[in-house]
């Protein structure tokens, strides 16, 4: 017989609310028909979505931790379950989503966006730090005359703007003190991307403060962003590639190295492929909405997966290409973090890699931009963009051949 959990129960229960954290085999009440109907709820979604035995076997002990005394009516929280259901190491996961199909869960866990801006406005002057926070739950959320922004770009704005911010905040107390010869001063510290950036982002927040009425005037008006000059860009040497070619020493690291270097796959591309996007028999692969046709390289890294993927996880119900021992029992992706860790750390990413075999492209079929925009699915700018370092880089070449 399993030992009781030697946690305190009363750190992290509400007062009324059953005690599941003193959870012991010998107090569960079997014939409890919630218990029956969340079992029978499970057995459904382990069908579904190949749960294995293990997983089973905790999922159910789970229910009966969580269920044990439930009165009909009564919300389970996640905050209520999730330290007793760890102390005992059964899935958190798994379990609350029993509950959720049964309707009788409450998600109150603290979402990461809100640990991560918390975070970001540390250290700002409480008016600026307010403003800000205003600022960056409308490009999060979107607002009455502005749709919500891409993750990623609330992430780069917010982490943008703070080197400015964090400054002034020595004295100023809210945005409409800052001035236009403060924001003048700072950008004259920056340069090239630097400033460019930031001055877009800047300009984003002192836009939204001057509409929703907060400062007088906009201190970044007809401060000019300017045309940034991109770099040409510089082809990947032999070695980098080496190197990465013997990092990927798993069936879908290779597989995965192989999508970015040949076919110039995005990492979130890559993670959102499904089973029926490819099409072995007429050898051809859909990514992002454009078909690929298989070169024999891909094909044979895409079988091998497939073979692993088979052997690994023969009753996942999960339709994503690429899984891992975290996904194979739900049916959402693996996450980017997990697709990019085995080129971590190389020259050769698997970023570097895409850009490499745009740039490839542009060299061998020529600098034609309206050809890598067909090839790859490529919007005019870039596809003018790799075009002209492709110019530049066969323009060079053919100086140092006629010296």
């Amino acid at each position: 017989m399993a030992p009781e959990s030697p946690i305190d129960s009363a750190t992290a229960l509400r007062a009324g609310q059953p005690d599941y954290q003193r959870f012991a085999p010998k107090t569960v009440d079997l014939s409890n028909p919630w218990l029956a109907w969340a079992k029978y709820l499970a057995y459904r979604l382990a069908e579904a979505r190949g749960w294995g035995g293990t997983i089973r076997f905790a999922v159910n002990r789970g229910l009966a931790v969580v269920l044990t005394g439930y009165v009909e009516g009564d919300l389970i929280r996640h905050s209520e379950v999730f330290t007793p259901l760890r102390a005992l190491d059964l899935p958190v996961g798994h379990t609350t989503t029993v509950l959720e199909e049964m309707g009788i869960f409450e998600d109150d866990s603290e979402p990461s966006f809100e640990r991560w801006l918390a975070a970001r406005l540390e250290g700002l002057a409480p008016g600026i730090r307010a403003e800000v926070e205003r600022w960056t739950r409308t490009l999060h959320d979107g607002g009455p005359r502005s749709l919500p922004r891409q993750p990623g770009t609330v992430w780069l704005y917010l982490n943008r703007v703070r080197p400015a911010l964090l400054e002034w905040s020595d004295r100023c107390d809210h945005l409409r003190e800052v001035t236009r010869d403060e924001v003048l001063a700072y950008l004259k510290t920056l340069h090239g991307r630097h400033r460019h950036e930031q001055l877009v982002a800047l300009r984003s927040l002192f836009t939204w403060a001057k509409r929703a009425s907060l400062i007088f005037r906009n201190p970044t008006s007809r401060i000019k962003v300017g045309q940034y000059q991109y770099a040409v860009l510089q082809p990947l040497i032999p070695e980098q590639v080496n190197r990465s070619v013997a990092a990927a020493t798993t069936p879908a690291a290779r597989l995965v190295l192989a999508l970015a270097a040949v076919h110039a796959a995005r990492v979130a591309q890559i993670g959102t492929l499904k089973l029926d996007d490819v099409d072995i028999g007429n050898r051809r692969m859909t990514i992002a909405g454009r078909v690929r046709p298989l070169d024999d390289l891909t094909l044979k890294l895409l079988l091998d997966w497939l073979e692993h993927r088979r052997k690994r996880w023969p009753n996942t119900a999960n339709l994503h290409l690429l899984i891992n021992n975290q996904t194979a029992t739900k049916t959402s992706r693996a996450s980017n973090h997990w697709i990019s860790a085995p080129m971590r750390g190389q020259t050769a990413t698997l970023e570097r890699l895409r850009v490499d075999r745009h740039l490839e492209e542009a060299i061998i079929q020529g600098p034609d931009p309206l050809h890598l925009a067909e090839v790859f699915g490529l919007d005019e700018k870039t596809a003018m963009y790799y075009a002209d370092s492709a110019r530049a880089l066969l323009e060079q070449a053919a100086e140092l051949q006629h010296r």
